[in-house]
């Protein structure tokens, strides 16, 4: 079996070459790059890159742009790794396609840990419906192969690899609560905790996508101290 590959981007050596001692001691395979534009080449170079371990502070440009680059192409997992530790820097983040967030300094079992539940995560979810193509829910429609949703009038509306997620397990369980604490381990793997309110804004963000002037109803209800339910019946099918 292959190793997993993956790809360090922060133009520090020092902590290139720590990073690469952590992540083969894992028997992960290890690439790095230096800067933005080094980055994009070794994705084209590097077609089997499982994951991305991307800092926000590059040279050429700030890793949230290169992440959205990267989304854009891509739906590889991406995790930052970087000294900015504010709310809004991790909201950002999340927003920018990144699959997890972990600040600096950092220790081995954490990141190792980390990548593990992404890789584990994204690679389990591909999708709920194996065989299926497609999910049609009140005249919305998700493309589970490219992970593109459409409104009802065919306009496509742009979500972030982690929005796809969140919205993935909303219609694999239509009508059922999703709990914050899965929420949140969706958005980056880590326990809820009353004080974070990553999961509420991410809910918040992906609602505002689901808005339609034909569909004025909520199609994603709060439910008070527990989570959220998509309140609509979703058919999954197959077309080639």
């Amino acid at each position: 079996m292959s190793k997993d590959k993956i790809l360090f981007v922060d133009d520090d050596q020092r902590l290139c070459r720590l990073v690469k001692r952590y992540v083969e001691n894992y028997d992960y395979d290890f690439v790095s790059a230096h800067s933005a534009d080094g980055a994009h080449k070794m994705l084209v170079d590097n077609e089997d890159i499982a994951l991305i371990l991307l800092d926000i502070m590059l040279p050429d440009r700030d890793g949230l742009t290169l992440a959205q680059e990267i989304r854009h192409q891509l739906t590889t997992p991406i995790i930052f790794l970087t000294a900015k530790a504010d709310i809004d820097d991790k909201v950002s983040g999340l927003e920018a396609g990144a699959d997890d967030y972990i600040t600096k300094p950092f220790e081995e079992k954490e990141l190792i840990a980390r990548i593990q539940s992404v890789l584990r995560r994204t690679q389990a979810s591909q999708s709920p419906q194996i065989n299926k193509t497609h999910a049609y829910f009140s005249g919305w429609s998700l493309n589970l192969i490219n992970q593109q949703l459409y409104s009802p009038d065919g306009i496509n509306i742009e979500i972030t690899s982690t929005e796809y997620r969140l919205l993935l397990a909303l219609i694999s369980r239509p009508n059922v609560t999703i709990h914050r604490e899965e929420i949140l381990n969706i958005l980056s793997g880590r326990e809820w905790s009353p004080l974070d309110r990553s999961a509420d804004m991410a809910i918040s963000k992906l609602r505002k996508k689901l808005t339609h002037d034909s569909h004025k109803s909520t199609l994603i209800r709060t439910i008070r101290n527990k989570g959220y339910q998509l309140s609509a019946e979703v058919e999954f099918v197959e077309i080639h």
